[in-house]
């Protein structure tokens, strides 16, 4: 069978890509193997945004008193209700993807895709010859062999949407961005949770000032055991977790300690490109393209950002430069943002500072634990950190833990992909009381640090062009 183009992988890449192959030609083929759909809206930021929102919902009632509302004792969470709620809203936002095979008919195949060469790949047992091929097989949970034997007594994010209900203790397992945003979840909804992870790290913050100020606030909420792998052992129909000198006796485990791409068995030894210890071939982040082959890896499988708004990105360069008649050296990626929706959110735009501390920035700070509008919210707490260009005032990045961090993060993200610069920030309006007067404090203390500072934060204004305005 020839086709012009195969897309391998329905996930938020392959159909990214799917869009824009479908720019260039109605003969394509678009081949998944199990669920169709996308680990966001099935397993991922989806339903753990809504588990998140339910638990902080709940977890609000301890403000309640603060605000002059009494009865907050007599609130409970019923898990199985939570979960049901969490998988109904999933339900609804996998209908979409779920679609994908009905609509495309016989351009959809349900089967294992592997490579045969640059522009062939056998499908259960159908040999293709393509044009162009572009893999976008997605990423699956890492669950350590040893582990394995405790059976459904694990669980990943790809499972625990699933149950039905949750034991009363927990312990979980990598302590990154996954982990930590349902360990507290579940901490808020009453489950007894204790987190481990083999390094210090929490959440995948880089900046040390940031980690001290989020540590705190997270072990307010539940156990945590860093700097230490961690074993687990049966223990009278429990499992026993110890690690960084710690201990629990759990009734589950959630393994959050990473995904692993799904591109083992893919046939890229097949393409004769070299392929580093974890068998993945060098891929050009501006086309993903190997090497100089027609065949591209994109999403969660390339393992560059596996964000599910960088997958999108992918899988739409992708689609661009399969394309006959692509040209250029690949499209540009928009600046770096990740974004952890625990309490405070934490919160990540441009580069790491470990990265931009080569360029010496300056850095201004803002200190959320007594900010007004975030008193007013009963949510006050974190730290803010933007860095700039010494000399220009360049915004290069920021790093912060704060109450709705989402949305100074993108505000932010902004400034860095338009290149403005601390006064250029300054001159935008602020409104009072809100979250954002924490951005302008920590944009006025940069100020103070660049040459010629001391001028008002208006850029002067030219004649109105009438007499007697003027």
């Amino acid at each position: 069978m020839k086709v012009d183009t195969v897309i391998v992988g329905s996930g938020t890449a392959g159909l990214s890509a799917l869009r824009e192959v479908r720019r260039y030609t109605d003969d394509f083929l678009l081949v998944n193997e199990g669920h169709w759909g996308t680990t966001c809206a099935a397993n991922g930021c989806m339903p753990s945004k809504a588990l998140i929102e339910a638990a902080n919902a709940f977890h609000r009632r301890h403000v309640f008193e603060e605000f002059g509302i009494e009865g907050a004792g007599g609130l409970r969470a019923d898990i199985p209700a939570v979960l049901a709620h969490v998988r109904k809203l999933r339900d609804g936002f996998v209908k979409g993807p779920e679609s994908v095979p009905e609509k495309l008919g016989n351009r959809a195949i349900s089967g294992r895709a592997r490579l045969r060469g640059p522009g062939r790949l056998e499908v259960n047992d159908l040999s293709i010859e393509a044009r162009a091929i572009i893999l976008a097989p997605g990423s699956r949970p890492v669950v350590p062999k040893a582990w394995q034997g405790f059976g459904d007594r694990i669980l990943t994010s790809d499972t625990v949407f699933e149950q039905t209900d949750l034991p009363p203790r927990i312990a979980v397992i990598g302590m990154g961005a996954i982990g930590v945003e349902i360990a507290q979840a579940l901490s808020r909804l009453g489950i007894r949770i204790a987190g481990f992870d083999a390094v210090e790290n929490l959440a995948g913050i880089d900046d040390p000032e940031i980690l001290g100020v989020f540590r705190p606030l997270l072990q307010s909420e539940l156990a945590l055991h860093l700097g230490g792998p961690a074993e687990l052992t049966e223990a009278g129909g429990a499992i026993r977790v110890t690690g960084a000198g710690g201990e629990f006796e759990a009734d589950a485990v959630l393994a959050a300690i990473g995904r692993r791409p799904n591109i083992d068995d893919l046939g890229l030894d097949t393409l004769d490109v070299p392929l580093d210890d974890k068998g993945m071939p060098e891929v050009d982040s501006a086309t993903q393209r190997i090497g100089d082959l027609p065949v591209f890896l994109a999403g969660d499988a390339n393992g560059w950002r596996p964000l599910m708004h960088e997958a999108a990105d992918e899988g739409h360069i992708a689609g661009r430069m399969a394309a006959p008649d692509a040209q250029g050296g690949g499209l540009c990626r928009r600046t770096a943002l990740s974004i952890v929706f625990c309490a405070p959110q934490v919160a990540r735009v441009g580069p790491p500072l470990s990265v931009l501390a080569s360029q010496d920035p300056l850095t201004g700070s803002a200190d959320f634990s007594t900010q007004s509008r975030a008193r007013m919210a009963g949510a006050a707490a974190g730290l803010l950190r933007i860095h700039a260009r010494r000399g220009d005032g360049t915004i290069l990045g920021a790093e912060m833990c704060l109450p709705e961090a989402e949305h100074l993060a993108h505000l932010l993200a902004l400034a860095v992909e338009q290149g403005l610069s601390v006064a250029d920030m300054l001159a935008m309006p602020f409104y009072h009381p809100v979250l954002e007067e924490g951005l302008r404090s920590a944009l006025r203390g940069l100020m103070r640090q660049l040459p010629g500072s001391g001028g008002s934060d208006l850029s002067d204004c030219g004649n109105i062009g009438h007499d007697a305005l003027d």
